[in-house]
């Protein structure tokens, strides 16, 4: 192995972000070259064909960015998403890192020691809408690292109570929504499948009294006009009116 190579993985791997085998193999190394440069104490192996410059340490967009690489549609969002625009109500020690993503992935051990997290498939919306609305990297943030705008992150933390989600905390987040774009947020509830997500995005916003609530009715109709929605959750029976 040539110090060039050495030289051409400093240059090009950003710190904190793993490397696939795919990227290395797109800089000129092999799989064998991999696993030399494990044992020549360049490289460490994370899992199964991913590495990490010796001495790094995954970082949490790093982290975020090689798992956007594995899944199709992984992105921040519900709860998470609007702290990072500048919406929450308690800072948490370490900040439990909401994922969303379009399939089932497993994803590796070593995820859980760079960050807490969690990971969830739920279809909140209908095959019309493309998956990938409504997601964008922040201004400053990484662009591979894909965030739910405020408009879509109402409907994922609004899936997320009773799911270990407290209806109290979301309340506490909503008053934070006064300035949601009607018109982009009537998109996203247009396409959305799920009455009790509908439902609860209705209420919350009724209750803190914004002018974006008053019209959600209509799309509660569609789905369940007239009828009451009810399951237990962990926190107890949530109940929602027609």
């Amino acid at each position: 192995m040539s110090n060039k190579t050495v030289l051409q993985l400093l240059r090009e791997c950003r710190r904190g972000l793993p490397i696939d085998s795919a990227m290395l193999r797109e800089m000129g190394v092999s799989n064998a070259l991999a696993a030399y440069m494990v044992k020549a104490g360049w490289l460490q192996r994370l899992s199964q064909g991913v590495y990490l410059l010796t001495g790094d340490t995954p970082s949490r967009d790093g982290t975020i960015a090689h798992l956007a690489r594995c899944v199709p549609g992984l992105h921040v969002g519900g709860k998470t998403a609007l702290s990072w625009q500048g919406v929450r109500h308690n800072l948490a020690f370490r900040e439990r890192v909401v994922l969303w993503g379009r399939r089932s992935y497993r994803i590796p051990a070593w995820v859980a020691d760079s960050m807490s997290y969690s990971y969830q498939t739920t279809a909140l919306f209908d095959d019309e809408l493309p998956y990938e609305t409504g997601l964008k990297p922040l201004p400053s943030g990484s662009p591979e690292v894909l965030v739910s705008v405020p408009e879509r992150a109402i409907l994922e933390l609004a899936s997320d109570i009773g799911k270990g989600q407290s209806m109290e905390e979301a309340r506490n987040l909503v008053v934070g929504l006064r300035n949601l774009r009607s018109d982009v947020l009537d998109e996203f509830l247009r396409h959305c499948k799920r009455v009790k997500v509908l439902r609860l995005v209705r209420d919350l916003g009724l209750e803190a009294d914004f002018s974006w609530a008053q019209d959600i009715q209509k799309h509660v109709d569609r789905l369940g006009a007239g009828k009451r929605w009810s399951n237990k959750t962990k926190n107890g029976r949530l109940t929602l009116k027609p």
